[in-house]
């Protein structure tokens, strides 16, 4: 089983993970990681911060000449902003706080909870670590786990489908999505909503506000029967759920058709299943989604996610001081005011987590030539019973 655990702060040294349970043998590019991070850099409505950092990761421990050796993989990205705060933030040693003090919450964040939680006078100890600077090395783990995937020719791809009021209204196949996402500032494949994204954006800025919107991640031939109807915690889908809910700043997610699903009777909304020699078993909807009872059909993965508005805004709403509860504007600290094209790139390598979880609970073994065998294994099982691979 596939694990992982982060550490750093957004203006600390560094962020870190810890990734247990790669097997060995598995031979790692760097520069596919690497590029993950930069796409989840990009996207108009990115703040200054952006223009600091160039994300690179930095492989400490359990590869050795770019092939894993079975050991924890210790993965790092630096922060090069870390210098501008090193009197502020530095672990061991005198600092400086009084001028970097935060005591006004801001709505929407986990400022206000989160000091009361951990009995902080400085808010700055919560916004440090809920900030969504912690989502740069999840990418990093989830494109490690790309890596894995990308053997069993597993494929991901995101786009944005909405940023305020406007909502692309095409439906797009996955081979057009990961052939035109990363040319659009917005990751928007449709020109004519990218437009209106960007100037949704832009007023918004203007008016020293922030935008949300919805995003969709596509994962292709991911093979039929991975998860389980058996209990909760083994189900696909729930686990999906977890990690993308996981994201700051997502707070609602749907597969397939999702909340369309309760204004449909059953006969529109069940995928109906045919057999045929030359194709074997197999679906013409997907309204589903790609995943029943827990389990992967074998058909595209669909989940949408929609993310709030960013809560830091520069015509802040009203709060109060933490220490003296006297009313206040919120704190302004330097942000996106949208951030939902990165977050559609942070949710593609989350989910890449997920599956690769779930297929070597599958198929695992501690080196990948055993996980293959065990996996072409399944596939000529299933071949005699009429799902034919379709991989």
């Amino acid at each position: 089983m596939i694990r992982y655990l982060t550490s750093g702060e957004s203006h600390g040294q560094t962020l870190i993970a810890i990734v247990e349970g790669m097997p060995s043998n598995l031979k790692i590019n760097i520069d596919n990681i690497n590029n993950e991070l930069n796409k989840r850099q990009k996207g108009y409505g990115r703040g200054k911060r952006m223009e600091i950092e160039k994300d690179k990761v930095n492989i400490l421990s359990g590869v050795r000449g770019n092939i894993t050796i079975g050991s924890p993989i210790a993965i790092e990205i630096k922060n090069k902003d870390f210098e501008n705060w090193k009197n502020y933030m530095d672990p061991i040693g005198d600092i400086e706080v009084e001028s970097r003090k935060v005591t006004k919450a801001r709505p929407g964040h986990a400022d206000l909870v989160g000091a009361f939680k951990y009995d902080f006078e400085d808010i700055r100890n919560v916004l440090e670590r809920s900030s969504a600077r912690e989502t740069a090395i999840r990418v990093a783990v989830g494109a490690l786990c790309k890596e894995f995937l990308s053997i069993f020719d597993i494929k991901f791809t995101s786009h944005v489908i909405c940023i305020g009021e406007d909502e692309v209204e095409n439906t797009y196949k996955f081979e057009d999505i990961i052939e035109n996402v990363d040319k659009s500032e917005v990751r928007c494949v449709d020109e004519f909503y990218e437009e209106r994204f960007i100037e949704n954006i832009r007023k918004a800025k203007e008016n020293g506000d922030s935008l949300g919107g919805i995003f969709e991640v596509r994962i292709k031939n991911v093979p039929i029967g991975i998860g389980s109807y058996v209990h909760y915690d083994k189900k696909l889908d729930s686990n999906l759920a977890l990690e993308l809910m996981s994201i700051q700043g997502i707070k609602g997610i749907e597969f397939g058709l999702g909340f369309k699903l309760g204004k449909l009777s059953g006969s529109k909304v069940q995928d109906e299943i045919y057999y045929s020699q030359s194709r074997g078993i197999y679906r013409q909807t997907n309204n589903l989604g790609g995943i029943e009872g827990g389990m992967s059909t074998g058909e595209e993965i669909v989940v949408r996610c929609v993310m709030k508005p960013i809560p830091t805004l520069y015509t802040p709403l009203n709060s109060v001081d933490i220490n003296t509860l006297e009313n206040y504007k919120a704190s302004i600290e330097r942000s996106d005011n949208c951030a939902v094209p990165a977050a559609s790139v942070v949710a593609e390598n989350v989910c890449a987590f997920v599956i690769a979880k779930f297929m070597m609970h599958k198929f695992g073994s501690d080196n990948i030539s055993d996980i293959i065998s065990n996996y072409k294994n399944y596939l000529e099982r299933l071949k005699s019973r009429g799902w034919k691979n379709k991989l």
